[in-house]
């Protein structure tokens, strides 16, 4: 399948040519520094310096930072709205999910084959700020919507059921760019049909129901003056990026000093590292309990998730999410990443267990177990979609439906 390259940001008449191609240059450099460095990491010197320009040069283009992201934002938009444009032609919401997910499976392969630039990642989006801030978030909602009416338009679910479910599938879209690389390119297609199949039809054998045990034994230690700062850093790292949590406003919500934010931590990467292993440690507790628990595979693999999801609503919450990592220090992020990706490949042993077991249907494990821990993830701000989501009512608006099937 071709895809069109992203739709060039729109240029005067009086503008050449040379003029459109260098622009077109600049916000390709741009959109990779900021997906490795994160909106506050990156500078405009760094943008220069890439494409070989002065940085005098740049702001001849762009005035401002936030500018130049800005328009990395809408120009990433405009491509998956036009994805979502050829998806709506399809009959059905199925077909319509199914044709989403083959437009962008094969747009993140002409990324990956260097047919096609590499587009901001949305990780960052709420660390914009500036003149054009609330365009991008306004095209950004406008894009939530319209996925929304895509696939629920004329369902029977409520506004949150369908808030939370759009969250869901928009979110683990988007971060199947992070987990699709594990396969050879030729394979992409395939990927997205199965993940298509997994939130289509579910993860649960015929006859398979939404039944997660409890974990009473999980009763978390005292909270701490340590504990506070991680959980105050995960806050503010969630909300506005790696970059945008500084140590003022750390210190801020604790209402401390930063002197005594330098006593408890060293640095804020030795912070940051510390939130990650904070929220990898309550992941590891709930797949151990769950994997000594009585029952089927299927009945381990919703105890954790409805779990893990429970905790990011409740007053111990939320966990560091995964995003933080695109922003991080080089240094420390390969570690990371290995954990991360071991503990979402318990997921996939319990997927492997149920096909053993039956109670489980066929489906790919690999990518079964980077959605579950995908939608552990993203539940960290399902507040922002749905505001009345509280800690119970949480997992049957995640959870129940990855697990049952998403259009169901």
């Amino acid at each position: 399948m071709t895809i069109a390259p992203p739709p060039a940001v729109p240029a005067p008449p009086v503008q050449t040519r040379r003029f459109q191609k260098k622009q077109e240059l600049i916000l390709n450099a741009a959109a990779r520094l900021f997906n490795r460095k994160g909106l506050k990491g990156a500078t405009l010197s760094d943008v220069a310096e890439s494409v070989g320009l002065s940085t005098t040069s740049v702001t001849y283009y762009y005035k401002r930072k936030e500018e130049l992201a800005a328009a990395c934002y809408l120009r990433a938009m405009a491509q998956i709205n036009a994805m979502l444009e050829e998806a709506e032609r399809e009959a059905g919401a199925e077909a319509r999910l199914e044709r989403m997910l083959q437009l962008y499976f094969s747009a993140a392969a002409a990324v990956d084959t260097g047919e096609m630039p590499e587009p901001i990642s949305f990780y960052d989006i709420r660390a914009l700020t500036g003149p054009m801030a609330e365009e991008v978030f306004a095209a950004f909602n406008a894009l939530f919507r319209r996925t929304r009416a895509l696939l629920w338009g004329q369902s029977g679910l409520s506004r949150t059921e369908q808030n939370s479910r759009t969250h869901l599938v928009f979110s683990l879209v988007l971060e199947a760019r992070q987990w699709v690389r594990r396969y050879e390119v030729e394979d992409y297609a395939p990927a997205a049909a199965r993940m298509a199949d997994i939130l289509i039809g579910g993860m649960g054998a015929a006859g398979a129901s939404w039944a997660p045990g409890a974990l009473a034994e999980l009763e978390p230690p005292a909270e701490d003056t340590r504990d506070a700062f991680l959980r105050a850093a995960t806050q503010l790292i969630n909300e506005q990026g790696y970059h945008g949590a500084s140590v003022e406003k750390i210190s801020s919500r604790l209402s401390v000093t930063k002197g005594a934010f330098y006593h408890h931590n060293d640095t804020k990467d030795d912070l940051v590292a510390a939130c990650f292993q904070r929220s990898f440690d309550v992941i590891r507790r709930v797949q151990r309990a769950a994997a000594k628990a009585e029952g089927s595979a299927w009945t381990r693999l919703c105890t954790a998730a409805d779990t893990l999801v429970r905790h990011q609503l409740s007053s111990r919450g939320p966990l560091l999410r995964y995003t933080a990592l695109n922003a991080v220090p080089e240094a420390i992020r390969p570690d990371l990443e290995d954990t991360m990706g071991r503990l979402a490949e318990r997921y996939a042993t319990w997927v492997v267990d149920g096909l053993k077991d039956g109670s489980v249907r066929p489906v790919d494990p690999f990518i079964a177990g980077r959605l579950v821990n995908g939608m552990v993830n993203l539940a960290a701000n399902l507040e922002r979609w749905a505001p009345d989501a509280t800690c119970d009512t949480a997992p049957d608006l995640l959870a129940k439906p990855l697990f049952m099937g998403v259009l169901r």
